[in-house]
C-alpha cells in the first residue's frame, strides 16, 4: 500500500524532535509521501527547512508556501516578495495555505480577501496548483475562484467539511477534495459519509492536518490524543468502505492524484 497524506503541519510544537521517528513510522505503515503545510512566512520556511533535512534526497516530502486566512492580518509591504522567494526552491510545489474563514474571522474579511486574491495571482503567474482552507465562506470562495480558474492549473479545498452544494460546486470547478479523519467524526461527520462516494476518483486526496483532527474512531486512541500520518491508514480503510472501493483501489487513485497534483515523485 501506498497513501499520500496531503496536509501534515509538521512545524507544529507537539511533533518537535519526534519529525524523523514520525517519518519512519509512518512509511513503515504504508504513508510513505506526505506534503507538509506552510501557513506562513515563518512556518513556511520551517517546512521547508524540515523537508531538506529530513528527507535530502526529496523522495517523500514536498510543502506549500502561503499565508493562511488566519494570518492575513498580517501581510505587509513585502510578504508577496517573500512568498515568491520560497516558491523559487523545488520542494515548494504548491501555493497556500491560503483561503477564506469566515467562521472564526482572526483576520477581517477584507485583508482575507485581498490576501487570497495575491496568492491566487501568485500560483497563476507560477503555474502551481493551491492549497485551500475554507470555513463558511464557500460562496465568496467560490466567487473569488471563478475569476482565476482558467489561469490557475489546479487547487484542492483542504479539510473538506462542508455541504453537498458546495461540494458540487468546487468539483464542477474541477478542484481537489481532500478528506481527514472528519470523516470518522459520528457527531459531526455524518453528512461526509454519505457525500465521500460522489467525489470522482482522480479528484479525491487523503490527508490526517496532523496533529489535529485525530480520528475519534481510531482504536487504540494513543495517550497524547495527537494526530500523525501514520493514522492516514485508519481514514483510508473508512473512506475505501464508504466509496465500496477496496483500500488498493483507493490508495491506487488517490496516490496517483496527489503525485500529479504536488509534483510528487513515483516511488
Amino acid at each position: 500500500m501506498h497513501l499520500i497524506d496531503i496536509g501534515v503541519n509538521l512545524s507544529h510544537s507537539q511533533f518537535h524532535g519526534r519529525e524523523a521517528e514520525m517519518l519512519e513510522q509512518a512509511i513503515a505503515a504504508g504513508v510513505k509521501q506526505w506534503v507538509l503545510t506552510g501557513t506562513s512566512l515563518a512556518e513556511s520556511q520551517a517546512v521547508l527547512t524540515l523537508a531538506e533535512q529530513l528527507d535530502p534526497h526529496g523522495q517523500h516530502l514536498v510543502c506549500t508556501a502561503g499565508i493562511h486566512p488566519h494570518d492575513a492580518k498580517d501581510w505587509h509591504s513585502s510578504t508577496l516578495s517573500d512568498l515568491h522567494a520560497l516558491h523559487q526552491h523545488a520542494r515548494v510545489t504548491a501555493v497556500g495555505e491560503c483561503g477564506l474563514d469566515f467562521n472564526r474571522d482572526f483576520s477581517p474579511r477584507p485583508q482575507q480577501e485581498s490576501a487570497l486574491h495575491a496568492q491566487l495571482e501568485l500560483a497563476c503567474q507560477l503555474n502551481k496548483p493551491v492549497f485551500l482552507h475554507e470555513r463558511d465562506a464557500s460562496e465568496r470562495l467560490l466567487g473569488i475562484l471563478r475569476e482565476y480558474r482558467d489561469s490557475l492549473p489546479a487547487a484542492v479545498v483542504h479539510c473538506f467539511t462542508g455541504e453537498k452544494a458546495a461540494l458540487y460546486a468546487y468539483l464542477d470547478l474541477d478542484l481537489h477534495i481532500g478528506i481527514t479523519g472528519w470523516i470518522c467524526d459520528e457527531r459531526r461527520g455524518l453528512h461526509l459519509q454519505t457525500l465521500v462516494k460522489d467525489i470522482p476518483a482522480g479528484r479525491l486526496l487523503l490527508e490526517t492536518d496532523a496533529p489535529y483532527l485525530l480520528p475519534r474512531s481510531l482504536r487504540p486512541k494513543p495517550k497524547s490524543n495527537r494526530n500523525e500520518p501514520r493514522y492516514l491508514t485508519w481514514i483510508a480503510r473508512e473512506v475505501a468502505r464508504l466509496r465500496g472501493e477496496s483500500l488498493e483501489q483507493l490508495s491506487t487513485h488517490t496516490t496517483q492524484a496527489a503525485q500529479s497534483l504536488f509534483r510528487l515523485p513515483m516511488l
